[in-house]
């Protein structure tokens, strides 16, 4: 089609994109298209804010390596994350989940583990954290071999692939569920952290006003064929940050019971109080069992980084 005006321009390219073979390929490059041209017509799209535009894209491209994901960074930034992982989960959203998003550090072959061992791996001081986890179907039933990738941040607030201080897998560790949908593990309490502010989405936050803080959090990722991958972050309800996650991540159901122990025994004989414990019971949906692409695979080298926080506006 010879372009006329700018009214032809879309309809030439959704004709083109009608030669695809594959249908949901189709729906959704033909709606980001629709969506696409309509946002540029909306705003009045100038060729100066195209190029800056996709200079900006460029950027995240470039920024992305094996220990950092920018683009994924980028998603939970913009609130995207969250909300296609609710339109895919609780009834689409429509009710409460124990899902949540991937986010960057998730890494492949964690070292498996025997429940009830530490995923302390190198020395990292704060204090003592017992978790135990459950995991059950929608009927109540437990599940048994369920295996579950665990890792968080450090007290410090940086993940072991950002911290070349921290030997590899240092607070990682998969499980496997007994019979009655439970393990445990001890580690040490996360704590909140600022997210990295050095490329595209530093530059994104500090043109909103907003902070880079994220709450502190675990993450869990449980898979067994027959059953819907389940990708869950449970969060203190008390942390400073949790109403202002840079990532939206939070959502009521999954605020855990961090309990402080001031002066019970506690689980091991070499931790003094004050310890912490957590509970929780985890629902997974019957469904196809499809783990993620792992959005890092490697480990940082040199000397931990500094990462700046940003105030609020």
């Amino acid at each position: 089609m010879i372009i006329e005006t700018q009214a032809d321009v879309t309809p030439s390219v959704l004709s083109e994109l009608a030669r695809a073979d594959n249908p949901r390929f189709r729906e959704i490059m033909s709606a980001f298209i629709r969506h696409l041209h309509d946002f540029a017509r909306e705003v009045k799209l100038t060729e100066q804010e195209l190029q800056a535009a996709a200079a900006y894209v460029n950027a995240i491209g470039k920024h992305t390596n094996e220990n950092h994901n920018e683009a994924v960074l980028m998603s939970g930034t913009l609130g995207f994350s969250a909300l296609v992982c609710l339109l895919n989960n609780g009834d689409h959203g429509q009710t409460e989940t124990d899902a949540s998003q991937l986010g960057p550090f998730w890494r492949m072959n964690s070292p498996l583990t025997p429940s009830g061992a530490s995923i302390v791996r190198s020395a990292t001081p704060g204090p003592a954290l017992f978790v135990d986890a459950y995991y059950r179907d929608v009927d109540g039933k437990p599940i048994k071999g369920v295996e579950v990738d665990v890792w968080h941040s450090s007290p410090e607030g940086f993940y072991e692939n950002q911290d070349p201080t921290q030997s590899d897998m240092n607070l990682r560790g998969k499980f496997v569920t007994d019979a009655r949908g439970h393990f445990s593990f001890r580690s040490v309490k996360p704590a909140g952290y600022p997210i990295p502010i050095d490329g595209p989405v530093g530059d994104l936050l500090r043109a909103q006003g907003r902070h880079n803080m994220r709450p502190a959090h675990l993450h869990f990722l449980a898979y067994k064929t027959g059953f819907k991958t389940l990708i869950s972050q449970i969060y203190p309800p008390d942390d400073k940050y949790i109403d202002s996650d840079v990532q939206f991540g939070v959502t009521r159901h999954l605020l855990g019971n961090f309990v402080r122990h001031d002066s019970e025994s506690a689980p091991a004989a070499d931790v003094k109080p004050p310890w912490y414990s957590l509970t929780h019971n985890f629902v997974m949906e019957k469904g196809e069992a499809r783990l993620p692409r792992a959005p890092i695979s490697g480990k940082a080298e040199g000397v931990r980084p500094e990462i700046p926080r940003l105030e609020r506006a």
